[in-house]
């Protein structure tokens, strides 16, 4: 177990933990070691006190992965400012909409040809800064796959915990080569993939936007050895194998596969061990959370569907009432900005954490997740959980993925609806037939629509808001 007490004051102070000829970041073909890094986060710091940034302050950061933005997010903490880090790929209404709940006291834009700063906003009013590891690090938005985006305030403690506890868990070492796909604007790219790599000493291969054929051939080199990414990555890594576990040579260094961010789908999980010949090892979290919750352990994969056990220093419970999941650790975070009504619902006495998640404890104590409770869908009386129709859907040989949803019809009633993304030649009727002998007939979706592409966010998780 981490000790919290023990872990450094700041994000930026792992930089300073291993030896300045390391290798930290490798972009483009390009390795910086972990001194050249150290230097960027230092020159960073000095322009942003020239742009008037002051503890306190939010700096909105616009990119995708790139050494720029890594040592930008540190040297943002440096100077005890918030990094609101934003994915590029977002619209200039979501843009827009961050950038005015946030109140930035400057916009940072990191792309191939450079970091380009906007006007300074004058009027912007610093919050209060904190000495201990309580000062915020990060405002995190959340994607919003249920409504309004919120943001999520992480300080230095909740980053550094999760960090130091996913080093621990993965067994990281300096000789160990990360992919670093997954959105670094995103907190499970951000504390787990990025902030964990680093703690350890180890070095992350950055990759600013996700190609499957680009990290296959990653693996085939023998580049990485330790692969962390979202279900439907994973998804699209088998069907450029053709499901051939001789598509991958013996000298891969491959030795961790990790998913998250999205439920993992059984069939999924036992296709990609069987191509990959390793455990697929699963967890469990939310940004809120820092994300980690839960995650199945090195030494003990699990063939079912758990998410895990919580991570040593994290408690777990489920509400009698409602069947939701409660959690409390160091890994909680500081509330929602300027949204105390939020925050007071959601974070309750005892330093509980009210996740918004169904949840079961196996005998063993390993998590089991149902689905959101605001998705739980009523149908003819009975509850109907997303998440078990689409593990059914996903079943099925030529489906990529689904997403299941629930359409108000009158009395109270709702409709099963499935979107589904299908790899080969499948037809609704043909789905219908396959759900027959795995589901109820009231689980069954009422219609199935099919889509070249479910809509998602950057981190790779469907946004059911713009389906519903």
């Amino acid at each position: 177990m981490i000790d919290p007490s023990l872990l450094p004051a700041r994000i930026g102070d792992i930089l300073r933990r291993h030896p300045a000829g390391a290798p930290a970041l490798v972009e483009n073909g390009r390795a910086w070691t972990y001194g050249e890094l150290r230097l960027e986060v230092e020159r960073h710091a000095a322009r942003l006190r020239e742009l008037g940034v002051r503890p306190g302050d939010r700096v909105m950061l616009v990119s995708e992965n790139s050494v720029a933005q890594v040592a930008l997010i540190f040297a943002i903490a440096s100077i005890d400012a918030w990094s609101v880090t934003v994915n590029a790929r977002l619209s200039e209404g979501e843009l827009a909409a961050i950038r005015a709940h946030c109140s930035p006291r400057c916009v940072l834009s990191a792309t191939d040809q450079g970091v380009t700063a906007g006007v300074p906003d004058t009027a912007a009013v610093p919050e209060a800064v904190r000495r201990d590891g309580a000062q915020v690090a990060a405002l995190v938005y959340t994607t919003g796959t249920t409504g309004r985006p919120k943001g999520v305030m992480l300080t230095h403690a909740n980053l550094l915990f999760v960090a130091a506890t996913s080093s621990a868990l993965r067994g990281l070492l300096p000789s160990d080569q990360a992919s670093g796909v997954l959105p670094i604007s995103h907190v499970y790219g951000l504390s787990s993939v990025m902030l964990g790599t680093l703690y350890a000493g180890a070095c992350l291969r950055l990759m600013p936007r996700f190609s499957s054929e680009a990290l296959l051939a990653q693996i085939r080199a023998g580049e990485l050895s330790i692969v962390q990414g979202v279900p439907a990555m994973y998804a699209r890594l088998l069907a450029l194998t053709g499901g051939e576990p001789a598509e991958f040579p013996l000298h891969s260094r491959l030795r961790f596969c990790y998913a998250g961010g999205a439920p993992l789908d059984p069939a999924l999980k036992r296709e990609v061990e069987r191509v990959f010949g390793l455990p697929l090892h699963n967890g469990y979290g939310l940004t809120e959370s820092g994300p980690t919750v839960s995650q199945t352990r090195l030494d003990a994969p699990r063939g079912d569907t758990s998410v895990g056990h919580p991570i040593p220093g994290v408690d777990v419970r489920i509400d009698a009432a409602t069947g939701e999941l409660w959690v409390r650790g160091p890994n909680v975070m500081a509330g929602y900005y300027r949204d105390p009504q939020q925050t007071a619902a959601t974070l309750r006495p005892g330093g509980w954490l009210a996740t918004g998640d169904l949840a079961t404890l196996g005998e063993d104590g390993a998590l089991f997740i149902a689905g959101r409770l605001k998705e739980l869908i009523i149908r003819s009386g009975f509850n109907v959980y997303p998440l078990e129709v689409e593990t059914a859907l996903n079943s099925h040989p030529e489906v990529l993925q689904s997403a299941v949803v629930g359409r108000p019809l009158a009395g109270g009633e709702e409709e099963v609806v499935a979107f589904v993304e299908a790899s080969g030649m499948v037809d609704a009727a043909a789905l219908q037939d396959w759900l027959r002998s795995r589901l109820a007939p009231y689980k069954r979706p009422a219609r199935i629509v099919f889509m070249d592409a479910l809509p998602a966010a950057p981190s790779g998780k469907i946004l059911k808001s713009r389906l519903a």
